[in-house]
């Protein structure tokens, strides 16, 4: 008799030890499948091209990207990006690279991070920072972080800059550095 309850008794604290496990495995299976921390789409050597009534604005290049979804949808750039930003005429007037982009859909704003480098090619100037915001929407770049802003005949630094998204025209916040200025200007 006595070994007939041990018998009975080993499948059902069997089942008594399986039955939860396969309940949190079932429970970790779900958090995984609905999880929105991970990226619904992953694509490499990714060229992406933005254009308004049919006419080139910008294009975005970049090694890896991925695509999230959500109330909040965006675009990462995890190991760095290139935008080329178009003139009327077709050709490219603008780049912006960085070590790490963010793009989110709903708003139209890029967000640049890490050795971030914009620069006007027609002008030869350059900016160099570590965090800028390009709103597509209104056309315009702007950080509040240190730049250097570098052109043929001076090198400027500021707390912070806005600009048009071509970086032909632009404000320095708390500007300081050397310049060459002619005497007849002042």
């Amino acid at each position: 008799m006595v070994c007939k309850e041990k018998i009975l008794l080993i499948p059902l604290l069997l089942l008594f030890f399986l039955l939860p496990g396969c309940s949190n495995e079932d429970e970790k299976l779900k958090e995984l499948t609905h999880s929105s921390t991970g990226a619904l789409l992953s694509a490499r050597e990714i060229n992406v091209i933005f254009s308004e009534s049919g006419h080139l604005q910008a294009q975005v290049t970049a090694s890896l990207a991925n695509r999230f979804t959500g109330d909040y949808p965006y675009l990462e750039f995890p190991k760095g990006f290139l935008v080329q930003i178009y003139d009327s005429l077709q050709q490219v007037e603008t780049t912006i690279t960085g070590d790490y982009g963010k793009r989110i859909e709903n708003t139209r704003i890029m967000e640049a991070k890490g050795n971030v480098v914009v620069r006007n090619e027609k002008k030869k100037e350059q900016m160099n920072t570590e965090q800028l915001t390009w709103d597509e929407k209104k056309r315009i770049i702007y950080t509040r972080v240190p730049v250097k802003i570098t052109t043929p005949g001076k090198i400027l630094f500021g707390d912070g800059m806005e600009s048009d998204e071509s970086f032909s025209t632009y404000t320095i916040t708390h500007p300081r550095g050397q310049m060459s200025v002619k005497r007849d200007s002042l």
